[in-house]
């Protein structure tokens, strides 16, 4: 299957989910981060999220920036 084709046969949704996947993979497999620093940052997103939810604070879906 060619790009091309992958992107006509996914969704908007599924092809965010493709980009995410194959970034990170680069990411990991170039020795950027490790597996474990992303999981790390995964949960400390989804911490922050969920405690805005309990909160009843509005909740940004945007990508996290760190600095």
């Amino acid at each position: 299957m060619s790009f091309e084709d992958a992107l006509e046969l996914l969704t908007r949704d599924e092809s965010f989910k493709a980009t995410l996947y194959a970034v990170n993979t680069l990411l990991i497999q170039k020795g950027i981060y490790t597996k474990n620093e992303f999981e790390d940052l995964f949960v400390e997103w989804a911490k922050k999220e969920l405690n805005r939810k309990k909160q009843g604070h509005q909740v940004d879906h945007s990508i996290p920036v760190t600095r």
